[in-house]
């Protein structure tokens, strides 16, 4: 079955404000919505990236330069990723419609290109 990576952007400041309460709340909405993937043989593997923390690279005319970032204050920084399996591009979408973090960003669907080993 073809896999698909669920891209969650979006920017922190949309949890800034909320309260412990609502946090927990909101982790626990993440945490049902993973586990009735998992419960549906549908999830593949997942990540949470730390915030402000990485690498920036880009070839330059002579160089390769590499800058501290992507950076939250950004407009959309890239938060996490789920890989699920589906048989469609429709039916990737329609698991990521359930995902909790469109109330907070996007998300890209992508098709993960199987590459043969050489």
């Amino acid at each position: 079955m073809p896999k698909f990576t669920l891209m969650l952007r979006g920017n922190s400041s949309a949890y800034q404000h909320m309260s412990p309460t609502e946090m927990q709340a909101t982790i626990a909405r993440y945490s049902a919505w993973r586990e009735s993937l998992e419960a549906a043989g549908k999830l593949a593997g997942s990540h949470r990236l730390k915030d402000g923390d990485g690498r920036v690279m880009r070839r330059g005319a002579d160089r390769v330069m590499v800058t501290d970032g992507p950076f939250a204050e950004g407009k959309e920084v890239l938060g996490g990723l789920f890989i699920v399996e589906a048989a469609s591009y429709d039916d990737a979408v329609a698991v990521a419609n359930g995902c909790p973090h469109l109330d907070f960003g996007s998300i890209e669907v992508r098709e993960v290109e199987v590459v043969p080993r050489r």
